[in-house]
């Protein structure tokens, strides 16, 4: 179980990697411009909803953003949450 932190566009070769490596039981949190990829209806948008792990996004940096009403099914986590899933998962992946 990774908890992935993926902090780049859906047009990056991270953001590639990074669905190719998340798996069942994985997360993947959007931070920074990481929230970007999820914009409703875009290609990475999708490609996040079909991965196998639960996908979620940063409330403070989707608002940031202008953003937070844009993301689609994906749910927005706060700064609290985002210390209980570090805590949850026994290893963390950067992705930039």
């Amino acid at each position: 179980m990774i908890l992935h932190t993926l902090n780049c566009n859906g047009n990056s070769e991270s953001f590639r990697d990074c669905l190719r490596t998340a798996q069942s039981g994985d997360a993947i949190l959007l931070l920074g411009d990481g929230v970007y990829s999820a914009l409703a209806n875009s290609e990475s948008a999708q490609a996040l909803h079909d991965s196998a792990a639960k996908v979620m996004a940063l409330d403070t940096d989707a608002l940031a953003a202008g953003l937070e009403t844009r993301l689609g099914s994906i749910p927005l986590v706060d700064m609290d949450s985002f210390v209980a899933l570090s805590e949850y998962y026994p290893r963390q992946l950067a992705w930039y």
